[in-house]
């Protein structure tokens, strides 16, 4: 049964363009998803392209670019903004990754930090902690961020990091109006976190979260931006800021030290991939989960999905049990790899695939899986995408973790530190297990497709565990159900919850499906049918999305921003 309507947007504006006869009747036979989805056309343009979550941000990416600056140089002057205007999901207190492509091959950076040295898996569970806290100075890791931005510039870079960083430090001390999604966001972050310290005096001066419209400003941040702007990287992570870190850590019983600070550095890395129908998809390797996109793809490919058609319950089904399968390998089986073997070829390998796809009924939910490789024994996010006129594509995501991070602001500086900590495993032994000077396991992932070769797309889904299940469904409604890149990520989606995680919560009932408004009525009760437990998770949940698609026949960019976010695409 197939519970969607979806037919291409531009056949329907074709057809009333051509006959002059506005059937609303019609049009609404023919919207996607049975009316339950609306979308807008693609932005193109010639010579360069920014999508991020905030159109201040990606307005300041395209001066970047007039002004000579790579995509790169446009990244970072993005994010920068990105990590004032939009501090309930990244900042210089959080972790970020990025997939370059630089005119001939693509380049991976692992920008993420380590676990404190003094802090030891004793400490947990001399406390009788089970698991790591979700706030406070427990879950703090090293932020690598800007030590990313450093190490991308120093490869990529055109423009200097002060010309780069000087929009957010004049827009952080000048002031920004808040815009809608970001504003609800922020006031449920300031409620969960107002008692930390210094939190409420740099995100609630006026005692209140800032509403829509309203100016804010964050001075404080201003200030620590132009020290790195003339200090550079060592600038963050040594000096008056790492002082100011280590100092306000150790009096609030936290673990992160100077020394923490000043002995971390980013990783570059190979991307590796699988072929997807013709098209080679990459993702970054562990830490973070970006393999277990390419598993669910591996697994999907098996099945004919464009016969069964977007939205269908056969569809549904299938993304499901392909996620749970994944998700039970991401669990038990990944890891930091400075501290344990990631089979990543025995994973991404079409037999091992094979193996697991029949594993599948096909009419059936499975309550859980076992991971099909033997263990090993040793939510809110940003993402932003940039092209310049050389050709060179960024792919980039970054986070404080959970919303505003940890709920910890050091004394003067303007910004949270993350919390990424939480997603240690307490129990010794298994590949996320905490260890000091070790990087958690990560949510975060860029992701990037090339085809025949050549640069295809760039892309990434912010939102945690949503993330590898929303790139697989945007590549399967571009490859598969022939959407175009702005119908791609505005159709609704699929959130399966539940799985194992790898703090090493196991899943029981074969956890809960969750539709996006835009599935029909009947899609509920077919796949209640089939045995799955339906959710009913809405709002932000379905996570958020850019992407930019280079067309090699037109010499174009093609860039897309969803309207769950307050984002922008746009070009020049």
């Amino acid at each position: 049964m197939n519970c969607s309507a979806w037919t291409n947007f531009s056949f329907r504006v074709t057809l009333v363009l051509m006959t002059g006869i506005f059937d609303e009747s019609l049009l609404a036979a023919q919207r996607p998803s049975g009316g339950g989805f609306v979308t807008r056309s693609e932005v193109i343009a010639r010579h360069g392209m920014a999508c991020t979550s905030h159109p201040l941000a990606t307005q300041v990416a395209l001066e970047v670019l007039k002004a000579g600056g790579s995509a790169v140089d446009a990244a970072i002057a993005a994010n920068a903004c990105l990590g004032l205007m939009e501090p309930t999901g990244n900042g210089i207190g959080g972790d970020m990754f990025a997939i370059i492509w630089d005119g001939k091959r693509l380049h991976g950076l692992n920008g993420s930090g380590r676990s404190p040295a003094s802090l030891s898996l004793d400490h947990f569970q001399s406390k009788g902690l089970t698991n790591v806290p979700k706030f406070g100075p427990l879950p703090v890791t090293v932020p690598g961020c800007v030590d990313g931005w450093f190490e991308l510039h120093r490869r990529f870079g055109r423009r200097s990091m002060s010309f780069n960083l000087a929009p957010a430090i004049r827009y952080a001390l000048e002031g920004f109006p808040m815009s809608e999604v970001i504003a609800e966001g922020w006031a449920a972050g300031l409620k969960a976190l107002q008692d930390w310290p210094n939190f409420a005096a740099t995100y609630a001066p006026g005692g209140r979260a800032p509403r829509k419209g309203e100016l804010f400003r964050n001075p404080a941040l201003g200030k620590t931006l132009e020290t790195i702007s003339e200090r550079g990287r060592d600038g963050f992570y040594r000096g008056e800021i790492a002082r100011r870190i280590g100092d306000f850590m150790r009096r609030q019983g936290g673990f992160l030290t100077e020394l923490d600070l000043a002995e971390h550095q980013s990783e570059w890395v190979d991307p590796v991939s699988v072929n997807y129908r013709g098209y080679d998809v990459w993702e970054l390797p562990p830490n973070g989960q970006g393999i277990s996109v390419l598993q669910m793809l591996n697994v999907l490919e098996g099945f004919d999905l464009r016969s069964m058609g977007f939205g269908s319950v056969d569809y549904l089904h299938l993304l499901t049990e392909s996620k749970k399968l994944a998700f039970e390998d991401r669990a038990w089986l990944y890891g930091d790899p400075a501290f344990v073997t990631n089979p990543i070829e025995a994973l991404l390998s079409k037999s091992y695939a094979a193996q697991r796809r029949m594993l599948i009924a096909k009419d059936r939910a499975a309550d859980r899986y076992d991971p099909g490789l033997p263990q090993l024994k040793t939510s809110d996010t940003i993402y932003l995408t940039t092209a310049d006129e050389h050709g060179m594509m960024v792919s980039l995501i970054q986070s404080n973790y959970r919303g505003f991070g940890s709920g910890m602001v050091p004394d003067g500086l303007g910004f949270t530190l993350q919390d990424r900590g939480e997603l240690f495993d307490l129990t010794p032994g298994r590949p996320n297990s905490y260890a000091p000077r070790k990087r958690p396991f990560h949510t975060i992932i860029p992701a990037f497709v090339t085809h025949q070769g050549k640069p295809w797309l760039s892309f990434g889904v912010m939102g945690g565990d949503m993330q590898p299940q929303g790139h697989v469904q945007i590549l399967v409604n571009l490859i598969d159900f022939g959407m175009n890149l702005q119908e791609a990520g505005d159709a609704p989606r699929m959130y399966h919850t539940g799985s194992s995680e790898p703090t090493g919560e196991r899943m029981t009932h074969g956890g809960l499906v969750n539709l996006e408004s835009g599935f029909s009525p009947q899609c509920v009760g077919e796949l209640d049918r089939h045995g799955h437990r339906m959710g009913n998770i809405r709002g932000g949940a379905f996570g958020g999305y850019q992407a930019i698609q280079w067309d090699a026949t037109n010499r174009v960019y093609i860039g897309a921003s969803e309207s769950r976010k307050d984002g922008q695409a746009a070009g020049y």
